[in-house]
């Protein structure tokens, strides 16, 4: 399996992640390492709908550029993830990359470490009287052949989801976003508190590139 993908992210923890689930064989390229630095707005209300439009943006690019891509790439991928709590009705969904700033007089945080932080401290306090703390992540990723950039009908979409429910307080250093306080179903410990090896065994994220890696030969 050989293969150069674009993942239509810089997110560096996502980044690692991806490239440490993917097969041997299949090269991820980052947003950055092909050139592309513009922000993509995300104008979507479903997680569907923001995950092909980062896909779609990005593949063309690619393809108004094929001097200078010619058939080295072999396709794009984006992914779009939301945390859905069901005390909350789904939310944050959509909005969970950055729902701290939801609340009255919020500022857009300087540092991810410090948007993470405050999006932890959101999610405890919202669900702080709550006793159902049961919640999901799903990541739903789109793909888009090079081969076909053009055509709508080309993209594929598959999602993956991990069920858990959210801790009372914050556990572990590892992994990134709302690691520290999701226990996946089946664990006793949070996504920030398992190895990493692990998480990418059981993760959202992995269960979706797990399909992906399915149809990516298709």
């Amino acid at each position: 399996m050989k293969m150069v993908l674009v993942f239509a992210s810089n997110n560096a923890h996502k980044l690692a992640e991806v490239r440490a689930i993917m097969p041997a064989g299949v090269k991820v390229l980052s947003l950055h390492e092909i050139g592309f630095e513009q922000e993509i707005d995300e104008t979507g209300v479903t997680l569907e709908e923001n995950s092909m439009i980062k896909a779609r943006t990005v593949a063309d690019f690619i393809s108004s550029q094929p001097s200078v891509f010619s058939s080295q790439i072999d396709g794009v991928f984006a992914d779009d993830t939301g945390l859905e709590i069901d005390a909350l009705g789904g939310e944050p969904g959509v909005y969970t990359a950055r729902w701290y700033l939801q609340d009255p007089g919020a500022k857009e945080a300087k540092t991810d470490l410090e948007n993470f932080a405050r999006n932890r401290a959101k999610a405890l306090r919202e669900l702080k009287d709550k006793d159902n703390r049961g919640c999901q992540f799903r990541t739903v990723i789109t793909l888009i052949k090079f081969s076909a950039i053009s055509d709508q009908h080309s993209a594929l979409q598959v999602e993956g989801i991990v069920r858990g429910r959210m801790a009372t307080e914050e556990y572990g250093e590892g992994g990134f976003g709302y690691d520290p306080i999701f226990i996946p179903e089946g664990y006793d410990k949070t996504f920030g508190e398992l190895p990493a090896e692990l998480k990418n065994t059981i993760s959202h994220r992995a269960r979706a590139l797990a399909e992906l890696v399915k149809v990516i030969h298709d």
